[in-house]
């Protein structure tokens, strides 16, 4: 049986007996010859159910969390043969095959890996064209989503509060590179409507993954309105090419000694970050479209020497020197706040869930306003 999402089963076999961890796709995972496949760096979610006594009860697997009982993610890089276990959850990392990790080349010289950096990101780019149906971009006016919107030209949104930074910066952005923008404003009502439908679809609940997840999935919401497919993302950026501060500190957040180590380290990162992104674009029906993490573009990031990565003055420079080809220069060279705190909507979530009850000197009170609101929508349901 093959159910395999984002990818040919011909590549990923040949990816299975070759052990080849990027092997020319934008990631993938589901089911191919009785086994169970997650691509190395986990872009399309694999749940397998806790609850079965056998990975091949029905339901076994889903590629969302909500059609299980007790969804578990697969691991990142696994094959798992459904024949041979595990015979429960908390077996399942010892049974998983871990058969692909991320490569660790040496760096290329500056100049190579530039022209690399540059044919990769287009790479990505001309896969995300070949997807099927309108696509339309979630634009902050940063970088990273500016020049997957120049690459794909497609058009822009952008998601925030009226007095957000986000909104400010795209308007701006848009205007230097000469494009119309769709502002989706947002009022308080948005949020404590969107939660619980975040919260179910992403299958968490704590505050910083609902306030990452609502503004895309807000912007998929009217992207989807206005009759789009898909929705193109900056996704992966920060962590390929060197776009955090604690990658340059080397502070207590990293375990790393060297900024190079330090990026890796966040790349290793994304398995657990992406499912809760690409939910939440799916559940507003639209395809999610990530050209910075197709594997031509990782395999060239992980070439970039330091000096093309971070220091204290600049991050993602290697990033910037490519996107200065094709962007405005001041558009290149645009820092962006993270989408939680650019929308504002991580103030307004906070805001609300002080006005529900649930103060700052409580625990982690946003996580438990988020709960509070899944469990009434749950009741109601």
């Amino acid at each position: 049986m093959t159910d395999l999402c984002g990818g040919d089963p011909r590549l990923v076999r040949r990816a299975i007996e070759r052990d080849e961890a990027l092997p020319g796709t934008a990631g993938f995972a589901g089911e191919v010859d009785g086994r169970l496949v997650r691509d190395v760096l986990g872009r399309v979610p694999l749940f397998l159910e806790g609850d079965a006594d056998r990975p091949t009860d029905a339901p076994a697997w889903s590629f969302e969390p909500t059609p299980l009982a007790d969804p578990v993610l697969v691991p990142a890089g696994g094959v798992l043969d459904l024949e041979s276990g595990p015979s429960a959850a908390a077996d399942l990392e010892s049974a998983v095959d871990h058969r692909w990790t991320l490569p660790d080349p040496e760096p290329d010289d500056e100049g190579v890996a530039l022209e690399r950096l540059d044919g990769a990101i287009r790479t990505g780019a001309d896969a995300a064209r070949a997807v099927e149906g309108d696509v339309a971009v979630a634009f902050s006016g940063g970088v990273d989503s500016a020049l997957v919107a120049e690459l794909l030209d497609v058009p822009l949104f952008v998601v925030g509060f009226p007095d957000s930074h986000d909104v400010e910066a795209a308007r701006t952005a848009a205007a230097a590179m000469g494009r119309d923008l769709t502002v989706v404003e947002l009022e308080p009502a948005d949020l404590e409507r969107a939660v619980p439908r975040v919260a179910r679809a992403i299958g968490r609940t704590n505050a910083m993954d609902v306030q990452i997840a609502l503004p895309l999935f807000l912007v998929g919401e009217r992207v989807a309105a206005e009759g789009y497919e898909a929705l193109a993302v900056g996704q992966g950026a920060d962590e390929l090419f060197g776009g955090y501060e604690k990658v340059v500190r080397l502070d207590h957040r990293v375990d790393a000694e060297t900024t190079r180590a330090a990026v890796r380290e966040q790349i290793r990162s994304l398995p657990d970050q992406l499912p809760r992104d690409v939910l939440a674009i799916e559940a507003t029906g639209l395809e999610p479209v990530a050209p910075f993490l197709h594997d031509a573009v990782v395999d060239a990031a992980l070439g970039l020497p330091d000096e093309l990565l971070a220091d204290e003055e600049i991050r993602k420079r290697g990033l910037r020197r490519v996107a200065s080809r094709y962007l405005p220069a001041e558009v290149a060279a645009r820092d962006k706040k993270a989408v939680q705190y650019g929308s504002l909507v991580a103030r307004e979530l906070d805001r609300l869930a002080r006005q529900a009850g649930y103060k700052r000197r409580m625990d982690d009170h946003v996580s438990r306003y988020v709960a509070s609101l899944l469990e009434n929508a749950d009741g109601i349901d």
